[in-house]
């Protein structure tokens, strides 16, 4: 209930006080009413009623506060403001620092780029929640016509897929927007065949024929990528003590990476455990020649090193000389990765199991070594076919 009293300010002006308690934990609220000049007392009762009334139902409804209440209300309020990230500053203080943890180097700096040359421009300024699947699919769109691969729109969905699924599992947004944008599909003058993903046991022979015009170092390094399916980063990264070349059995431990920001520097595989390969006799004969001629340049703890330096070669280099290759030689596509993928469907398709192939590649996941096995030639689909129709041949023979 509001009660009101008679007041003087200090110059003698009159005025009315309307007070309304709120109980014994909140404090009491108070406001001033002023009398217009001339009013009779009647009026000024009348009104004043008035005015506590509705001063009362604004205590009541919470729109009037004291001032502590209104300090309290604006730090908490600030509070959640605060909660509400830009995409650019949930990038920078979670999204990208979880990364950290759990990707390599080379991968978090992969993702640190696109974020800073193509997201962030687009939505770095927005907050989290007020972001929609429009805007998304807007700047996916953009990236198409802007004329860049198909690879580089789809990493671009894939880091904002995982970007909020990460928000909304953190509860920074009520909703997850990406689920209501679609993956994107290549343009229509996009060209999609690039080829197999592998070679076949021929066109890997064509490649052995053409290597041996090429100099020892290249010689001894593609054979081993062939032979044992490792990556080049590993490939670079290997050391003599790492190769036994009794049993042939070979060490993988190490992981030769490169970024912009950090340069050259050592890792440990991609999926963080030391494995062992293993190389056949005339890639540890190449392995053998390849040491005794590097003892007459510059010794060194590495297999494979620069030109006249002991320090180990350029985790690039084998791509930047593959690619020579392939045009001096006429063999399409020739990559380190594509020897990879070469590894896992020769070896799938002449009866090695998964779990052996997944294990040499140091997949920590068979379905990735499944997703390399993509090449298969018309002998060993017609080979399938036959399987298949021998089986149901049998079954109804017994």
């Amino acid at each position: 209930m509001a009660s009101t009293r008679k007041m003087l300010t200090k110059d003698g002006r009159v005025y009315y006080e309307i007070n309304v308690s709120r109980g014994r934990d909140k404090s009491r609220l108070t406001r001033r009413w002023y009398a217009p000049d001339g009013w009779s007392r009647k009026a000024i009762e009348r009104e004043l009623a008035a005015v506590a009334a509705e001063f009362e139902r604004q205590c009541d409804a919470g729109e009037v506060v004291s001032r502590a209440e209104q300090r309290e209300r604006a730090a908490q309020e600030a509070a959640e403001a605060a909660k509400i990230l830009t995409f650019r500053q949930y990038g920078e203080r979670v999204f990208m620092p979880s990364k950290t943890v759990t990707m390599s180097e080379n991968s978090r700096a992969n993702y640190q780029s696109y974020l800073n040359k193509k997201i962030y421009p687009a939505l770095g300024d927005f907050k989290l929640p007020e972001i929609t699947p429009a805007q998304i699919t807007a700047l996916l769109l953009d990236i198409q016509a802007d004329g860049k691969a198909h690879s580089t729109v789809i990493k671009v969905y894939t880091i904002l897929h995982s970007f909020f699924k990460m928000a909304y599992l953190g509860d920074m947004v009520d909703r997850n927007p990406m689920d209501k944008v679609e993956r994107p599909k290549p343009r229509k003058d996009e060209v999609q065949d690039d080829g197999p993903l592998a070679y076949t046991p021929a066109e890997v022979q064509k490649i052995i024929t053409a290597l041996e015009r090429e100099p020892l170092k290249w010689q001894a390094l593609v054979h081993l990528l062939i032979d044992t399916g490792i990556r080049r980063g590993e490939c670079c990264a290997l050391r003599w003590q790492d190769i036994d070349f009794t049993t042939g059995a070979i060490t993988i431990a190490r992981n030769l990476c490169y970024t912009s920001s950090r340069g050259v520097y050592l890792d440990t595989p991609k999926n963080g455990h030391t494995r062992t390969v293993y190389a056949g006799d005339h890639t540890l004969d190449l392995l053998r020649q390849l040491r005794t001629d590097q003892a007459g340049k510059a010794i060194s703890a590495y297999v494979f090193t620069q030109e006249i330096s002991p320090e180990p070669m350029h985790p690039q280099s084998p791509t930047r000389y593959l690619k020579k290759f392939s045009e001096r030689y006429g063999v399409p596509g020739l990559h380190p990765h594509k020897l990879r993928h070469t590894f896992a469907s020769i070896a799938i398709t002449n009866g090695a199991d998964v779990a052996s192939v997944s294990e040499a590649l140091g997949h920590s996941d068979k379905a990735v070594t499944l997703r390399m096995y993509t090449h298969a030639d018309q002998e060993s689909i017609s080979q399938a076919a036959q399987i298949v129709r021998e089986a149901i041949k049998k079954a109804g023979q017994g």
